[in-house]
């Protein structure tokens, strides 16, 4: 369970299969480092199918939506085909997959998937980041929007360049 009722966590069973993450707050470019590292991780393991519980999040940002584009824009390049499948999100968060695109790079399940899901009881940490690592993390998340759906390079054209150019200077 959360720590506290502000702290936003990840909380994951690594060993289902699918492997399960329950998003217990807001979901932010503050704290989506850590998912970031442990879908890198379970990737490393082989594992390829993921179920994405949003039942407790209260809002999340285009850092955190750019992670979960990068997650499913790599488990589509592996063979076989990866899988993220997101339950039980708000309408506000769904409208927000759906304003950036990533309904097409993920699959939106309307709580069938909630059914039966294991109990996640391991949080994840998240870690300081130093100011540039956390302006990589930020420009990577918003590339793979941009990679996910190329009308969102518009929309954030701006962020792009500044990122750009903050992570060219250090």
């Amino acid at each position: 369970m959360s720590e506290s009722p502000n702290k936003p966590v990840f909380l994951v069973d690594a060993s289902s299969d699918p492997v399960v993450v329950r998003v217990d707050g807001r979901a932010s470019f503050q704290n989506c480092g850590c998912l970031r590292d442990f879908v890198t991780e379970m990737l490393s393991r082989g594992k390829t199918r993921f179920v994405l519980d949003f039942q407790q999040c209260a809002s999340m940002d285009s850092t955190f939506l750019g992670v979960l584009a990068g997650a499913a824009i790599e488990l589509r390049k592996r063979k076989p085909v990866g899988s993220i499948v997101v339950t039980r999100a708000a309408p506000r968060n769904l409208e927000l997959m759906r304003n950036l695109g990533l309904h097409r790079l993920l699959t939106i399940d309307a709580g069938e998937a909630a059914a039966n899901l294991p109990q996640c009881d391991t949080a994840l940490e998240t870690k300081r980041a130093s100011e540039v690592e956390s302006a990589r993390i930020v420009l990577e998340a918003h590339e793979n929007l941009v990679a996910a759906d190329e009308t969102n390079r518009g929309k954030f054209e701006d962020v792009l360049s500044f990122l750009r150019n903050r992570v060219a200077q250090k």
